[in-house]
């Protein structure tokens, strides 16, 4: 059976919870992605920021506000006090299976592997498109 650890991503860009916004969206758009974990100084998983979380801190381009007063702000904005905190995490020995149920009943995106406390992996929507292709990619062969 097929372990998490078996597609997740262990070269994870991770934020620590004292950076700002801005370097979150710009982490987000230079590596297209669209969740960084987040660690304490100590490098323990903490929480998870999105794409969609930046969506909505941004003021909209309706409101008069132009790119620089947007990164003005993203910049004196802590992750910290933003995140999400309450993220199910996985350990890289459950099956997948069990994290797909997981992704679907919370509607997540991604899973964060977590082992005694500190961020091993990640494993992402992405992550099972991927396997699933390479599946039928296989079987149709």
């Amino acid at each position: 059976m097929l372990k998490v650890n078996d597609i997740m991503t262990t070269d994870v860009f991770a934020l620590n919870e004292e950076h700002t916004l801005s370097i979150a969206r710009s982490l987000m758009e230079n590596k297209h992605i669209r969740h960084i974990p987040v660690t304490d100084g100590n490098k323990n998983f903490v929480g998870l920021i999105t794409h969609r979380d930046l969506l909505a801190c941004s003021i909209s381009l309706i409101a008069g506000i132009d790119q620089h007063e947007q990164d003005e702000l993203d910049g004196s904005i802590r992750i910290k006090d933003v995140l999400k905190t309450d993220i199910k995490t996985c350990n890289k020995d459950l099956d997948l299976c069990s994290a797909i149920k997981i992704l679907l009943e919370n509607k997540y995106g991604c899973l964060p592997v977590v082992l005694s406390g500190k961020l091993v992996g990640i494993v992402t929507e992405a992550d099972f498109l991927k396997l699933t292709y390479d599946l039928l990619k296989d079987k149709e062969a």
